[in-house]
């Protein structure tokens, strides 16, 4: 019913502008959160019985919701409803940002890819600590996602993630340091060896600090972009595990165009996403398994539209994957299907 009668309704939203209709989505969901019961039974329904212990962690689902969907968490009540086992908020940053000039979202249809250029559009880390906790226990793992403010120089970027993470520090379950975005200008600098290293330890004290204070631990991941070369990926993980990181997002979007080359739309700015990423995706996550010889968990996410992407991910070695894309064109039936796979 998705794909016949709800997604043709979606796309022709603001005269086809994708992020309208993403807008749309969230208030939707937003509503969903607000039945009384209505999460809870729709967890029972779509979840699978395949509970996963990660990092400390115990995820009810292997399946998760990527950051990017709900920046500023306004639906977080909702989205079990539709099976997914943990959520990912942001990309969020320590300070309020617009984001870039719109359009800034743009479809894919034949590819079932998209291309975003949204630049870390969030109220900021301050308004989402305040909405965490006005939330409460969310029955469910929460990750946050911590990024660079734009108006934030480089030789600043430290103490601008550090600021987040104090902020939110007592309502993640886990933090993804998100240092491979390709729409913040010097952003992917991060994962270079030596940024990368004063960064994590920033980070490895101002957690060390606050559960002194008497805050419980959080794991805190890195996610890399799918452009890196193999050399590039062995020296960020030598870095990953000498700065005590407990985990791999892989991967965020890519600026290649090799898979929508012939696309109308491939000229535009930003990442990409969706069913093109399936390959490098799973490629990276194999290559990232093998290196550590699976002692880093590793998240897996991208091009992931159907269950067999879903199992393919596992199947390389990750212990979780995430989904985004696959849901702007399958809809809540892919999260379900996807569930009902797993052994």
């Amino acid at each position: 019913m998705y794909r016949r009668v709800v997604r043709p309704v979606l796309y022709r939203l603001g005269r086809g502008d994708a992020e309208v209709a993403h807008e749309q989505t969230l208030k939707g969901m937003r509503l969903v959160g607000r039945i009384p019961g209505g999460p809870a039974l729709g967890a029972r329904m779509f979840r699978s019985a395949s509970p996963r212990s990660v990092f400390g962690l115990t995820f009810p689902s292997p399946v998760g919701l990527a950051a990017g969907m709900d920046k500023n968490g306004i639906a977080l009540r909702a989205w079990p409803a539709v099976g997914f086992g943990f959520v990912e908020v942001g990309t969020v940053t320590a300070h309020p940002q617009p984001g870039n000039e719109k359009p800034r979202l743009f479809r894919l249809v034949e590819n079932e890819a998209v291309i975003n250029r949204m630049g870390f559009n969030n109220l900021g880390s301050e308004a989402l600590a305040d909405r965490l906790a006005a939330y409460g226990e969310l029955g469910y793992p929460l990750g946050i996602s911590i990024g660079k403010s734009k108006i934030t120089p480089l030789e600043d970027a430290v103490e601008d993630y550090v600021t987040s993470l104090r902020r939110l520090y007592r309502y993640a379950d886990y933090f993804a340091v998100n240092v491979s975005s390709p729409n913040t200008p010097g952003l992917r600098s991060l994962q270079d060896a030596g940024h990368l290293r004063e960064l994590l330890a920033a980070l490895r004290a101002e957690a060390t600090s606050l559960t002194v204070a008497g805050l419980d631990p959080k794991p805190i991941l890195v996610k890399i972009a799918p452009d890196l070369t193999t050399s590039a990926i062995d020296e960020l993980l030598q870095v990953c595990t000498d700065g005590h990181v407990a985990g791999i997002i892989a991967t965020n979007t890519t600026i290649d165009r090799a898979g929508v080359s012939d696309h109308p739309l491939a000229r535009e700015t930003g990442g990409l996403s969706g069913r093109p990423l399936a390959e490098i995706a799973a490629k990276t996550v194999a290559h990232i398994h093998n290196e550590t010889g699976g002692a880093l968990p590793i998240i897996g996410v991208g091009g992931i539209v159907e269950p067999s992407d879903a199992a393919r991910l596992f199947d390389a070695g990750a212990s979780l994957v995430q989904v985004y894309t696959g849901l702007i064109y399958r809809g809540p039936g892919l999260i379900r299907a996807i569930n009902r796979s797993l052994p």
